[in-house]
């Protein structure tokens, strides 16, 4: 067995900062945590490279000593706790004291600091847990904090950060977690120069959602004002019909913390069982207030779970705190009463029923009038003579057709005759007759002959079949159908799903979507996929749709991942198709299905075609 030996201090430090420093989002969080400790009323979160290069967070808090600025970076260096006690009764973010010492061991860090009165603050120079240098400088109240070439010194932890699209919106995640818990404090965040958020102190917790997730979002929920015994519980519930498919816009705060329970979340959505399908998630914010000394915050590295004392009091209690807030408010189509641009009715005058002529019109009858006396005067004036308003079988002049008797020509005056045709008549058949060749049974399946009795072919699965080879196709040579909408279809997503329509925009210009960004947090939808609906609702629930599978399949191979993305878009766009309504549509519908690879069953292994024998149609009528 080796020999027993003490690890050297920044080995240590680089063992401990693989719990708390996973990529660049865990450094935005420990600083913007550190930021808000501080009493700053401000705090700017600048990023280079999705964090590679550059984190850089700056508040105006209380700032620190010189000795301090030296001190923080040691482990277990913290002002929040000194005793053992201390632990069951704490209200701010940090309190272990592990945070910069971690970063400090995978970073180069730069650090400026000034306390209110001091004439110069301090600058200290961090690199693989040594301090490389310190001066005086001129720097303003409060600390900044540059953060460099993270992993620069573990290649191995650099080389599996992922892309710098995923990379930011894990930044933006922390952003708006740590932006959501203090609406009283102003926050900004710039990536490569450009303005992401820029987030002035809000009058309230609404007002902040609003900044930060958009109108879509704020107006999509109600309050919720609760108090127990165990916690006093307030925030927003998102409505019913707000439910999405995909996880997002679900937080937990309990005194100010965020943190992360799936167990909660049960019970959340336990409330919402009669309001909302299967498999949608509303979106929800709620805030617990409670004695510190009931929950314990200190279970996990990175401060992201916590433990009630009394976890299952606490799901009931949840479950009836929303149970009853959805209880009291009305889920129901909202009335539009915004008038703006609407051209004013005039108010009339107590006395306008005085001067109005309230006498009815006199209505002309002639008691006399029989329609079907010939001898009537023509009401039309015309100088034609009786015979011309006779049936043609009573015109005399009318020549007749000696090859076929009983027949006339119809008599277009002196010497006119016009030659009958054998088919006359067959462009204005009154007697409809039934199409043999297809029948569609209630928009959902179609019926056509086949050899041995009855096929039917279900639409839906088989628009699912057709698309899914047509997406798989065009991901694999780059070809697409595309149909562009009249109207382009403008829809706000937000930061972190705009960025994620960002790394995929390839694919998704490779199946035949045209999207374009539109600020930070919106897309212009100009086309899509040939079959696919343009319709103004069915666009914005396939943007939501396609959200959903991009986020879910973000861990695939990618070879698993296009056709689990080919397969679920198959799925996405025969939902949302048109249904045949003709004859040839359906003909045409059947054709491309049997000119696929499978006609008989779906991506996912569903039936798409099947047949009623002669024999299996017989039975019935036994």
């Amino acid at each position: 067995m080796p020999e027993l030996k003490i690890l050297p201090s920044n080995v240590a430090n680089m063992i401990a900062a693989g719990e708390v420093v996973q990529r660049p989002s865990s450094v935005v969080k420990e600083l913007m945590e550190n930021a808000v400790d501080a009493g700053a009323l401000s705090v700017s979160v600048i990023i280079i490279d999705a964090g590679r290069t550059l984190i850089r967070v700056i508040d105006n808090g209380c700032g620190m000593s010189p000795e301090e600025a030296i001190l923080c970076f040691e482990r277990h260096a913290t002002s929040k706790i000194a005793t053992a006690e201390d632990l069951s009764n704490i209200s701010s973010f940090g309190f272990r004291g592990e945070a910069l010492a971690s970063i400090a061991a995978v970073a180069e860090v730069t650090l400026r600091t000034c306390r209110e009165g001091d004439e110069l603050g301090t600058e200290v120079v961090f690199a693989d847990s040594k301090l490389v240098s310190r001066t005086e400088t001129a720097s303003p109240v409060g600390s900044s904090f540059s953060v460099r070439n993270l992993f620069y010194n573990i290649p191995a932890r650099r080389k599996f950060l992922k892309s710098d699209n995923v990379e930011f919106r894990h930044i933006v995640e922390e952003f708006v977690r740590v932006a959501l818990t203090r609406p009283d404090i102003a926050f900004s965040l710039v990536h490569n120069g450009r303005d992401i958020h820029i987030l002035k102190p809000a009058k309230s917790l609404k007002f902040r959602v609003l900044d930060l997730l958009g109108n879509n979002v704020a107006k999509d929920v109600v309050d919720i004002n609760q108090q127990t015994t165990l916690f006093k519980l307030s925030g927003y519930l998102g409505r019913p019909d707000s439910a999405r498919k995909m996880l997002g816009n679900q937080f937990f705060f309990v005194n100010g913390r965020y943190f992360r329970s799936s167990y909660l979340h049960k019970a959340v959505m336990k409330a919402y069982e009669e309001f909302v399908p299967e498999g949608l998630t509303p979106p929800y914010f709620l805030y617990f207030e409670t004695d510190p000394r009931s929950v314990d915050v200190n279970i996990s590295p990175n401060k992201s779970e916590v433990k009630f004392e009394d976890e299952s009091l606490v799901f009931q209690m949840l479950y009836a705190c929303v149970r009853e807030t959805l209880g009291r408010n009305s889920f129901g189509a909202s009335l539009d009463f915004d008038t703006e641009g609407m051209v004013d009715l005039p108010v009339l005058g107590k006395s306008f029923d005085e001067y109005r002529n309230t006498t009815a019109p006199a209505v002309g009858i002639d008691p006399n009038y029989n329609p079907f006396d010939s001898s009537f005067e023509n009401p039309f004036g015309s100088a034609q003579s009786e015979k011309d308003w006779q049936s043609p079988a009573s015109q005399s002049q009318a020549p007749q057709d000696s090859s076929r008797p009983g027949s006339f020509t119809p008599y277009y005056g002196p010497g006119e005759a016009v030659e009958r045709r054998d088919d006359y008549g067959k462009l204005f058949e009154t007697k409809i007759m039934p199409s043999t060749q297809t029948i569609f049974v209630q928009d959902r399946y179609i019926a056509t002959n086949a050899k041995s009795g009855l096929m039917l072919v279900h639409v839906r699965r088989a628009f699912e079949r057709i698309l899914y080879e047509r997406f798989l196709g065009a991901i694999a040579e780059g070809e697409h159908v595309s149909q562009v909408s009249l109207f382009p279809e403008q829809i706000q997503v937000g930061v972190e799903n705009r960025l994620l329509l960002d790394e995929h925009a390839e694919t998704l210009a490779d199946l035949g979507f045209d999207i374009a960004p539109l600020g930070d947090d919106s897309i212009v939808v100009n086309a899509v996929p040939d079959g696919f609906s343009c319709e103004s609702g069915k666009v914005q629930k396939m943007v939501a749709d396609i959200i959903f599978i991009l986020a879910e399949g973000k861990h695939s191979l990618a070879a698993t991942m296009q056709s689990s993305m080919a397969e679920k878009f198959a799925a996405m766009g025969a939902a949302s198709a048109k249904t045949p309504s003709s004859s040839f549509e359906a003909q045409r519908l059947i054709d491309s299905l049997f000119a696929t690879g499978n006609a008989e069953f779906t991506p996912r292994g569903k039936r798409i075609v099947t047949i009623v024998t002669v024999d299996d149609i017989d039975k019935k009528f036994q």
